[in-house]
């Protein structure tokens, strides 16, 4: 067993964990970054992202978290592979086990977990994703002008990416499993008063089919009160029933709302425990996108930096006092 300590113990490492350790590292904080199951995060498995600032042409979301992963060591972060297993926010340090043994010990913490989206689980579902299905219209949106899309779900997220969808696509089915919608009433009267969605009631996707091209063609369906199948053509299906926030290692330890995303000061990755902060997707429900994520990170490395400022301050205070 090895004990690994940093002034900054940073866990998770997709766009808000490595933006946090490139303001850590920067500020000679000499973070360490404990990657977790999926290095890199969500981007890793989204193949064209043409949102990032800085590059007019189509990037790989693969390519930008090792350019993210680059910086960050060359300004002097530690990069580790292993997973959080738990965590103990109570003492003089924080400290955290990995899943190989190994103990981190951070002066402060940033946590950069994310959160994953949610899936149907049905055939097809992974097998086509990047070709034709997204759990994220507003990452993927763009690359369907002009196509017939289909949104899963019934909950203000599917309402909100149907809408939004409007905006590439004349053409939005939104598929519920039940006769009325989950969502916000506003949301709702919007949703049944454009004139390019429609609803699909008591329908449940059970496989996503694809064409002779390898990229979606269309959806098999089946009623949920007659059982009847059907298959709907479509060159895009969005699943949208949720997130979940990676946060099950801080239940008990730190405040979460009742989705379970981390809840900070309003306007910071500020968390009830000083010196601990909260970055990207874990504590944001509402953007989820990879700028956002490394705004936040940005945000948690200088509140850190300011944290551990004033603590040196008041100790080099106490000592003036106590002599």
């Amino acid at each position: 067993m090895t004990t690994h300590t940093t002034k900054m113990l940073i866990i998770g490492s997709g766009p808000a964990g490595l933006s946090a350790a490139i303001y850590g590292a920067r500020a000679g904080m000499e973070p360490i970054v404990v990657q977790g199951l999926q290095p890199g995060g969500q981007l890793t498995i989204t193949t064209d992202v043409e949102n990032y600032p800085g590059f007019r042409d189509v990037i790989q979301g693969p390519w930008l978290m090792e350019e993210m992963q680059a910086q960050a060591e060359h300004v002097g972060t530690r990069m580790i592979w292993d997973t959080i297993t738990s965590v103990d926010l109570e003492g003089s340090k924080f400290r955290a086990e990995g899943d190989s043994g190994d103990v981190y010990e951070g002066d402060t913490l940033v946590i950069a977990t994310g959160a994953q989206a949610k899936w149907l689980g049905v055939p097809g579902e992974q097998e086509l994703s990047g070709k034709g299905v997204s759990a994220c219209a507003t990452c993927d949106g763009f690359f369907y002008r002009g196509k017939k899309v289909v949104v899963i779900g019934g909950g203000n997220t599917a309402v909100e990416e149907a809408l939004y969808l409007t905006n590439h696509s004349p053409d939005v089915t939104l598929i519920h499993r039940r006769d009325s919608l989950r969502a916000e009433k506003i949301l709702q009267d919007r949703l049944l008063a454009h004139p390019n969605i429609k609803v699909l009631w008591n329908k449940v996707v059970e496989r996503f089919v694809a064409g002779e091209d390898g990229m979606l063609n269309k959806v098999e369906l089946m009623d949920t009160e007659t059982g009847e199948k059907s298959d709907f053509m479509t060159e895009g299906g969005f699943v949208a029933i949720g997130h979940a926030p990676s946060t099950e290692l801080f239940k008990g330890k730190l405040e979460m709302d009742d989705s379970g995303y981390l809840i900070v000061e309003p306007g910071t990755p500020k968390t009830a425990v000083p010196g601990v902060f909260a970055c990207g997707d874990v504590m944001d429900h509402v953007y989820r996108q990879a700028v956002t994520a490394a705004g936040t990170g940005c945000m948690a490395a200088l509140d850190a930096e300011r944290y551990l400022a004033e603590r040196e301050f008041e100790a080099e205070k106490r000592a003036l006092t106590d002599s």
